[in-house]
């Protein structure tokens, strides 16, 4: 909670200025990732993608509906 009354604390303008900056930050690490991805030569392949679908159909719920008697 300290942390958020220090940030509640400043002015508007810095508060909007961090915001931008922690956004810029992510921006940059996100492309940067994808670009040290390409670099090293570890683009995932289509085995590596089937491969995670394959596990996550394993994870997620089956929904399924069930129909009520009318009264």
């Amino acid at each position: 909670m300290l942390l958020w009354r220090w940030f509640k604390s400043n002015p508007r303008q810095t508060r909007a200025l961090i915001g931008v900056g922690i956004m810029a930050y992510a921006g940059a690490g996100l492309y940067l990732s994808d670009a040290a991805e390409e670099r090293f030569d570890m683009k995932p392949t289509d085995k590596d993608h089937e491969s995670l679908r394959n596990d996550l159909r394993s994870v997620v719920p089956k929904i399924s509906t069930i129909e009520r008697g009318g009264k």
